[in-house]
């Protein structure tokens, strides 16, 4: 998951690069090229490369070294412990932020549950406030952005991605983590909420299984516990014709659609193939699909 990072300007810090190059290969990283680049662009100082090296070989995800991962081109905050983007993620966005711009009244109300980095939610801001890959510190965009996760170290991380010009971040277990003023009023509401079986944990490539938090990662005994208790509460929260955006697998798919459909929504699926992405849509009464 960490080839897609693209290589920043000339390194930044003078190393013997075949040498990195060896280590990181030695080490199993199968893009080892491309990541020596990034970390030498990367590190400040000798010593820091040394240590973010020592790190990477030592098996922890490459953006969680970096400290960044590239998501819908833009540069997003990546801690240490937290639930790193993935870029299937990105057609999750791409799919909001259509129905997004199709509502037609002022400032739209987003809401990213399960947000660990807040990379959704920040991605999905500015996609409709400006151009792909516009800088961070263009002005807040058209939208009302609130985000929420479980996990203290993924909320501050996303208030880093979305600072308060931008949205607000909240901590706490899905909709109790929100404002009660937003039931009734939320346009988009977006959600990567953990969908690997809790048996499947162990299966994970080992950057996942050992380095991301396990809140993340886990949804339950099929792994649809958490899109289920979301499916349920969803109507309490859209406003009318809102709709719901989950990513899940396509395995997964039919049971999600039927939680959807369960909870009242109006349901149906998006999917990339390229991306191996797939999202379920789902929309509240006086709506339709786009």
């Amino acid at each position: 998951m960490s080839h897609h990072l693209s290589s920043p300007s000339p390194a930044a810090v003078p190393a013997p690069l075949p040498a990195l190059v060896a280590r990181l290969r030695a080490a199993g990283c199968v893009f080892a090229e491309d990541e020596a680049e990034l970390l030498v662009a990367t590190a400040r100082t000798p010593s820091n490369l040394a240590a973010m090296t020592d790190r990477r070989v030592a098996g922890f995800p490459l953006e969680q070294v970096l400290g960044w991962a590239e998501f819908c081109g833009r540069r997003i905050a990546v801690d240490p412990g937290v639930f790193v983007p993935r870029r299937r993620t990105e057609f999750l966005v791409g799919r909001a932020a259509a129905l997004l711009r199709a509502v037609h009244r002022p400032r739209p109300v987003v809401v990213d549950l399960c947000c660990g980095t807040g990379a959704v939610g920040a991605a999905l801001a500015a996609a409709v406030g400006g151009p792909a890959g516009a800088p961070a510190d263009l002005p807040s965009p058209p939208v009302e952005l609130h985000a929420a996760d479980i996990e203290p170290a993924a909320v501050r991380c996303a208030r880093r991605n979305i600072p308060p010009a931008t949205g607000r971040v909240y901590e706490g277990d899905l909709y109790a983590a929100l404002p009660p003023g937003l039931r009734g009023r939320v346009d988009i509401l977006v959600v990567n909420a953990p969908y690997v079986p809790t048996d499947a944990i162990g299966l994970l490539p080992p950057e996942a299984r050992d380095h991301e938090p396990r809140v993340a990662l886990d949804g339950g005994a099929d792994g649809l516990d958490v899109q289920r208790r979301v499916a349920a509460e969803a109507l309490q929260w859209l406003a009318p014709g809102g709709h719901l955006l989950i990513e899940t697998s396509e395995r997964q798919a039919p049971h999600t659609l039927d939680a959807f459909r369960r909870s009242g929504l109006r349901a149906w699926l998006a999917t990339d193939e390229d991306l191996c992405a797939t999202v379920v849509i789902g929309t509240g009464p006086d709506g339709a699909p786009s």
